[in-house]
């Protein structure tokens, strides 16, 4: 009897030494993986914090790094605020306080006159003299003037985009006189890094003065890219106005001898509005003794380039109304980079009345922005009172019930 109570208080002992031995290797490689610098695709840098992507999957999360450099030290005062980005709002913007931020001096204490003699050297004439040269009457039909900085770092081969801040944005906001305004910057012709700015409010003199760092970008392949803001004002209640835009090709720009300031007047965004926004085929059949309505979304073809950024990413959101109330809403998939996308999706409505008389449906076709809200590419309505192939369509699946009835439709502007 002693023999197997000695053996199990071995046994008990061996297991705590292993789970703590275990332990043990975990924390210290742990530990020494906190150290090294991970392998990320581009740094954020807001007023001097750094913000790192946590991992490289299709959620974007950010986290603050707690240990900054002694140069970032040097330069931030002691004063300066830490903010906790996990207490940033909805619209991306810090929790007033009292404390007052700091940013990068030199930025906040300079005039807008200091700054056009600072960048003297690195602004090419050309543009100078397209500022100086402006009239009264042509700065009131300017959408402002958007200041950023271009840098390469040869030493970490990596592609440096400051925005600094924009001045002389118009007020979209009618009551207040203000904007709420942000930037989002996508680098073309791939638009696979697409960034946005934070949203500051009641500004129409935003300093956003943040910096975004994409590494694996040859600087070879620095000629060939292109980069696209678009600056925007958020809007609570509905989609986020569209100041303009502002299109910089990087063919000719060098940037080997060292960081370049630049500024660039916006424009009015450049949206290729055509009769034709593109096709849609549906198929639609009505169930009488199930009281259903089967819709099947099948093709879409021609669809136009939402932006400049290149094709589009088209789903398709369908609503079902009875008496111009919503009722019912069903998605598509995200078809990636094609104006002639194929869904093949099935969809089954429940109808809450007898007959489709107060009933009608709304097709949806959206561009996917990971960044932002989606763009509305082309809109159909079908219905006893919609116009054109719409309604003939809805008459002839309310003629011929049990009969699934397939048609192209144009769609409309959005």
């Amino acid at each position: 009897d002693e023999i197997p109570t000695v053996v199990g208080i071995f046994s008990a002992f061996g297991l705590v030494f292993s789970v703590s031995l275990f332990a043990w290797i975990c924390c210290q490689r742990k530990s020494s993986k906190s150290n090294k610098t991970p392998p990320y695709k581009f740094v954020h840098v807001l007023k001097g914090v750094d913000i790192y992507p946590e991992n490289l999957n299709s959620k974007k999360k950010f986290g603050a790094d707690d240990k900054s450099e002694a140069k970032n030290k040097s330069v931030m005062p002691k004063n300066s605020l830490h903010l906790d980005l996990e207490k940033r709002d909805l619209n991306g913007n810090f929790p007033k306080t009292t404390t007052k931020m700091q940013g990068s001096p030199d930025l906040e204490n300079s005039s807008p006159k200091h700054f056009a003699e600072r960048k003297k050297d690195s602004v090419s004439p050309d543009s100078l003299k397209s500022i100086t040269s402006l009239s009264s009457e042509d700065k009131q039909d300017k959408l402002g003037t958007l200041f950023f900085s271009l840098e390469y770092n040869f030493e970490k081969k990596a592609f440096v985009v400051n925005i600094k801040e924009a001045r002389g944005l118009p007020a979209m906001d009618e009551q207040s006189m203000t904007s709420d305004p942000y930037i989002k910057m996508t680098i073309l012709p791939e638009k696979k890094h697409k960034v946005k700015t934070r949203v500051l409010r009641k500004t129409l003199d935003p300093a956003f003065d943040e910096t975004f760092t994409f590494y694996g970008i040859p600087y070879s392949q620095i000629q060939d890219l292109t980069l696209h803001f678009m600056v925007l004002s958020f809007d609570r209640f509905s989609r986020d106005d569209v100041i303009g835009e502002v299109l910089i090709p990087l063919a000719g720009i060098e940037l080997s001898e060292g960081r370049l300031l630049m500024d660039r007047e916006i424009i009015k965004r450049n949206v290729r509005k055509s009769s034709g926004r593109g096709e849609l085929l549906v198929s639609l059949c009505y169930q009488s003794t199930t009281n259903t309505l089967t819709v099947v979304v099948l093709k879409a073809r021609h669809l136009p380039k939402s932006d400049v950024s290149g094709l589009s990413d088209p789903y398709v959101k369908v609503n079902l109304y009875h008496a111009k109330k919503r009722i019912s809403k069903k998605k598509t998939h995200v078809k990636k980079c094609t104006p002639n996308a194929v869904f093949n999706e099935l969809f089954v409505f429940d109808i809450p009345c007898e007959g489709l008389d107060d009933i009608s449906i709304e097709f949806l076709v959206l561009d996917s922005d990971r960044g932002s809200r989606n763009e509305v590419i082309g809109r159909l309505t079908l219905g006893s009172s919609a116009e054109g192939t719409g309604g003939e369509h809805w008459k002839e699946i309310c003629e011929y019930p049990r009969r699934q009835i397939a048609k192209w439709h144009m769609l409309c502007d959005g």
